[in-house]
């Protein structure tokens, strides 16, 4: 158990320490969730805790510049200023608060980034596109408390300086299994009073498994043959594609003790239907776009390697991400 783990929790009137938070990556969900922090906690409203944003190129020259603009149907439109966005981490100091929201490919890049700004209590929150984002990111971060966690929300950056939203976004998860007696009440009231949408869960993994056998098995598909969800929905011998897939992540799953909902694969499909027709997923446009950086290795690279380990064959993730490794790689690019 770590000493000193709730230090900002007040009691019998003591005052609550100011919070260092960092969002990492202020695209469409760092910009939403953390557009909704820099907007509650300015000096002028609420100087409680102190927001940083750390962002790249002209996104972050716009922020710095106008501050971050959020369109939502759920709030309208609103300027956010937090109290310093920057390029470099190392101009921030030591950090309560990590909600990190780079590109799945970033993230050990961002992890090493942030190691000197981690303390033995710091709450790293990482929602990412993954199913082992906490198993990642303790390669490189041996301190802290990373609470595994699954994000969804459609939401991006329209121009430089601007994100908009769909619906509001929600973000669950669940305790750091090295410290299954902690509970983050820090982390809830800076959501609460932000009015960000959040569900806490005693064992997050079933969520964040959920949402993955959904959006890999779709990733693949979509990328592969350039197909939107609606045609691969429609066509019979790619929507059995997405369901093989979808069955060997549920079967590393079940090795795992992960507790999946029964018919999962059904679930999942339903699931696809909800979406407009002409939905892409990001996997899709990376590789289509040729840009050269992709989330291929957090879908097809992680099933085959976490099948690997529990004994679970993968031919169906095998082959295709295979394929999109050449169609990806830099000889096959104009």
């Amino acid at each position: 158990m770590i000493e000193g783990l709730s230090v900002h929790q007040c009691s019998g009137g003591e005052t609550m320490n100011k919070l260092n938070v960092c969002v990492m990556g202020v695209g469409g969900v760092g910009g939403y969730f953390g557009g909704k922090l820099a907007r509650t906690f300015s000096p002028n409203s609420d100087s409680s805790a102190d927001i940083f944003f750390v962002a790249r190129g002209k996104h972050l020259g716009a922020i710095r510049e106008n501050g971050l603009i959020v369109k939502s149907p759920e709030f309208g439109t609103i300027t956010c200023k937090p109290t310093r966005a920057t390029e470099k981490i190392s101009e921030l100091p030591q950090m309560d608060i990590f909600l990190i929201t780079v590109k799945g490919y970033d993230l050990m890049e961002a992890a090493t980034s942030m190691k000197d700004h981690i303390k033995e209590n710091t709450i790293i929150l990482a929602p990412l596109n993954g199913a082992d984002i906490q198993e990642k990111l303790r390669i490189k971060v041996h301190t802290g408390i990373i609470l595994p966690s699954c994000v969804y929300i459609s939401s991006y950056i329209e121009e430089p300086g601007v994100v908009r939203t769909g619906k509001p976004g929600k973000i669950i998860f669940g305790k750091d299994p090295a410290y299954p007696d902690y509970t983050p009440h820090e982390l809830f009231g800076l959501f609460q009073k932000s009015s960000i949408d959040y569900e806490w869960k005693e064992d997050a993994n079933p969520a964040i498994w959920e949402k993955y056998i959904f959006i890999a098995s779709f990733s693949l598909i979509s990328a592969y043959y350039h197909r939107t969800l609606g045609e691969i929905l429609e066509e019979p011998s790619l929507k059995e594609e997405v369901i093989a897939i979808m069955n060997e992540i549920d079967s590393i799953a079940s090795k795992r003790k992960i507790q999946l909902p029964d018919g999962i694969v059904d679930l999942s499909l339903k699931k696809a239907t909800m979406f407009p027709p002409d939905t892409q997923t990001s996997l899709q446009r990376d590789i289509s776009q040729k840009k050269g950086k992709s989330e291929l290795e957090l879908f097809g690279g992680t099933i085959i390697d976490l099948g690997r380990k529990v004994g679970i064959p993968t031919p169906t993730t095998r082959r295709i991400n295979q394929e999109l490794e050449r169609i990806s790689s830099p000889s096959e690019m104009p």
